[in-house]
């Protein structure tokens, strides 16, 4: 875990969280727009407390009283008690705010409004249910997903989205005090209105709409809520800078690990702007500059770090390309206090700017610090050589020592040698603070070029699981890669249904992996189903999700493929 001390921003606690319930009320939409869901929303009233004037679905806080009422409800056998109680919160709160009711007679016939006229919105519903011989229809509800309201938010939710199909033969009707103006709408026509100013919604009713257009039917959506019981999703979002104005993201997005690394207590200050021009603190002790080189393969630049403080000195990783401009503010934002230049690899965007680095301390009498790495082999293209003046060891600790007695931290870089993306690579993991810097191993926002005979796909999958290992023996949350923002935190701030979940780096090196075997499989496939095919015949297949501009450099990847299905004694033909 980081370190208190290394945190840029004061810690606080985020206000506390109220349990609560809201439900999707869909039903199948007709019309000339073609086959899709509908769904019911109702503006919240202008005085609300939360989210004032905002389009959302009914709703409201999960009391002791929907606890109680389990022998009220139809309960599916795979429905928890706590998806029970969630159910009958959710109908209870859309029979008092929209007097729709999920609802069954004693003979199992559905309510309808002779029954729903008969009782009485303002009083608990379970008795009058009870009373009248209704039971609940909580078997027909089902979670979709589970939203916990951002930390910075003063008032603050712990909520599942619910599903249901609408009851056939009842109409909506708001109770004019909480809710207004009911509405059916499909989910593309909300967010189309939302984006022209002319139907106010907030952060997760947008990202559940954006959800729901996967879907053409109620019982397509049902039957994928009903396969496992589980939330589809689960979400804490976090909000930084861009533009200068507030921007929200999910945990499935590239500024989230970012944002919890810098403001993990949800404090909004974290700038998500791409710039070359200074240096970006992440951490009192890591501080990132983003060289001028974006482009296709490089994304917004190659990010360099400097790790250190002022007491122990500085070490950089990955000085990037040698651009005259980007060496100096690296000099700069390490006070010219540089005790080792690291290159986690030999490709001419990573190291060619050593040099000039060192050059430049040594001229200003701060010493001429080692330039240290793995030298590149004879596999590496001509424009990727590379010789470190002292070649690094696996294992190996790099530490930057305060001098003896004043109190100063001390920062560890342990060397991991990682060949995959390029037989010379290798990462850094920072012991103290649980970061993990990984070059082009593991990037944000897209998978790294493995291309043969530099490359290694059966290396690259070896190397993931090494850097697996170490993270879980050193605790590491966070991946700071050479390209994007830093990766982490991919969990909620509570794993849905109290079960266990195992996030950030852990995660992030989990799903790639998986990635790369579903690539991999998809490649066996080609080949086994073209056995005479070319390359160019293999990709369109194993490729057939990405932009076909891509597919010159996804073939080289793919070729890494080939080389380790082969390997592995498959398809030799």
């Amino acid at each position: 875990m980081v370190r208190p001390s290394q945190l840029l921003h004061p810690q606080r606690a985020p206000a506390p969280l109220r349990t609560a319930a809201t439900v999707l009320l869909l039903r199948d939409a007709t019309g000339p727009d073609g086959p899709g869901i509908e769904v019911l929303m109702t503006r919240r009233s202008m005085s609300a407390s939360f989210a004032p004037g905002a389009y959302v679905f009914p709703g409201g806080g999960i009391d002791e009283a929907d606890a109680r009422a389990h022998g009220q409800a139809t309960q599916r056998p795979s429905q928890s008690d706590l998806h029970l109680t969630q159910a009958v919160a959710a109908i209870r709160e859309s029979f008092e705010e929209l007097g729709v009711l999920l609802a069954i007679r004693a003979d199992g016939s559905p309510v309808d409004a002779s029954d729903i006229a008969a009782l009485d919105r303002k009083a608990p519903l379970p008795p009058q249910c009870a009373e009248r011989g209704l039971t609940l229809a909580a078997a027909d509800v089902f979670v979709l997903a589970h939203w916990i309201t951002d930390r910075d938010l003063p008032r603050r939710f712990d909520v599942p989205f619910l599903v249901a199909r609408m009851p056939e033969g009842q109409e909506p009707v708001a109770d004019e005090h909480e809710q207004f103006e009911p509405v059916w709408v499909r989910p593309a026509d909300a967010l189309e209105r939302h984006a022209a100013g002319r139907f106010f919604i907030i952060f997760p009713t947008i990202r559940t709409l954006e959800r729901l257009l996967r879907y053409t039917t109620v019982q397509e959506l049902l039957d994928a809520c009903a396969a496992n019981e589980q939330p589809l999703w689960t979400s804490c979002p976090r909000a930084g800078l861009l533009g200068g104005r507030e921007s929200r993201h999910m945990e499935h997005e590239p500024p989230f690990g970012e944002l919890a690394l810098v403001s993990p207590d949800g404090q909004i200050v974290h700038s998500l702007d791409w710039q070359h021009e200074r240096p970006v603190p992440l951490l009192k002790n890591v501080v990132r500059l983003t060289a001028p080189n974006p482009g296709f393969m490089t994304g917004p630049g190659t990010n360099s770090y400097v790790v250190g403080d002022p007491a122990t000195g500085y070490i950089v990783i990955d000085p990037g390309p040698d651009d005259a401009a980007h060496v100096e503010r690296l000099w700069r934002a390490a006070g010219g206090r540089i005790q080792s230049i690291v290159c986690t690899h030999s490709h001419p965007d990573h190291s060619p700017a050593a040099p000039r680095l060192q050059a430049m301390c040594e001229a200003a009498g701060m010493g001429r610090p080692p330039i240290l790495g793995l030298p590149s082999l004879p596999t590496a293209r001509e424009n990727s050589r590379f010789a470190p003046e002292r070649a690094l060891a696996d294992g190996e600790r790099l530490v930057l020592d305060p001098p003896h007695g004043d109190g100063a931290l001390r920062h560890t870089l342990e060397v991991i040698h990682t060949p995959g993306h390029a037989a010379n690579h290798l990462c850094l993991l920072l012991i103290e603070d649980g970061l993990l810097f990984t070059g082009d191993h593991i990037l944000n926002g897209s998978t790294t070029v493995i291309d043969p005979p530099d490359g290694s796909m059966g290396a690259y999958l070896d190397s993931l699981d090494k850097l697996a290992k170490r993270c879980r023996a050193h605790g590491v949350e966070f991946i700071l890669p050479a390209h994007g923002y830093v990766l982490g935190d991919l969990r909620a701030e509570a794993p849905p249904c109290g079960a266990a979940a195992e996030g950030g780096a852990l995660l992030a090196i989990a799903e790639l992996k998986a990635h790369r075997l579903r690539r991999e499989a998809k490649v066996a496939q080609a080949m086994q189903t073209l056995p005479e095919g070319t390359a160019d015949d293999w990709v369109r297949v194993a490729y057939d999700d990405v932009p076909e501009r891509l597919w010159p450099v996804a073939k080289r990847s793919m070729q890494a493929h080939v080389d380790r299905i082969r390997s592995l004694g498959g398809f030799n033909f």
